[in-house]
């Protein structure tokens, strides 16, 4: 999809955001007047999104791994060329393997890891420079695991992992006018949960709900700076 080449409104790149959080993420912005980029592996899983939104000239889709640099560095690239500025970048893409470091498959963790916390770094450092550009914004999607430990949970140690990196990144880039945001999640009813089996019992938080904290903090005034957004829902008590 080719979007506008108009460079007023401002202009954010959300990774994974075909479907869940990041779609929804896409969907506000959208209707605050970004124009949006949003990447993911699935091509026809972008071209569903695109089409269930009308196919909007505000929305480019590019298909990619969030955990390999050249696919990064590309959508980042497109995205100037297609807007003209970039304000905003999202990392959300994310996934669990739903097992324990005693007795999981290790197969499935090398794509966990890489993708959950290498994926934020290698966005942040294709986006660094544009972003310094606009003074604008990095928002990491974590999660509530990454401050609570789990037994055994290497998915939550990928979270701690990103935990940390939004700290050690706003203490570089805050000197260069860019705001960095970690939103932590509680449990949300998302696809996150289809490679579990089930959704977690008790109530659970929409995407759109975790979506209205993100755009919260990057439509803040210039000059503030939200940094760590933790949202559960009611009654999950860790």
């Amino acid at each position: 999809m080719t979007g506008s080449t108009t460079t007023a409104s401002p202009v954010a790149l959300i990774t994974g955001g075909g479907s869940g959080i990041g779609a929804a993420v896409a969907r506000q912005l959208l209707a605050a007047g970004y124009r949006v980029t949003v990447t993911g592996r699935s091509e026809a899983r972008l071209r569903g999104f695109a089409a269930e939104l009308g196919d909007p000239d505000a929305l480019l889709t590019i298909a990619g791994n969030a955990a390999e640099y050249g696919d990064v560095q590309a959508a980042v690239d497109t995205t100037l060329k297609a807007y003209g500025r970039l304000d905003t970048v999202v990392a959300n893409a994310g996934f669990a393997t739903h097992d324990t470091v005693a007795e999981g498959d290790p197969a499935g963790w090398t794509e966990m890891v890489l993708t959950n916390v290498l994926g934020p770094a290698l966005l942040i450092r294709a986006s660094v420079d544009a972003l310094r550009e606009t003074r604008g914004r990095i928002v990491l999607v974590g999660s509530v695991a990454g401050f609570v430990p789990g037994p055994g949970n290497l998915y939550g140690a990928t979270k701690w992992a990103v935990t940390g990196l939004a700290e050690n990144t706003r203490r570089q880039v805050t000197d260069w006018g860019i705001g960095v945001t970690h939103i932590a999640p509680g449990r949300v009813e998302t696809p996150f949960w289809d490679s579990y089996g089930s959704l977690p019992p008790g109530h659970l938080l929409t995407a759109d709900q975790i979506a209205d904290s993100v755009v919260w903090a990057v439509r803040q005034p210039a000059g503030v700076d939200v940094n760590t957004v933790v949202v559960r829902p009611l009654g999950q008590p860790n």
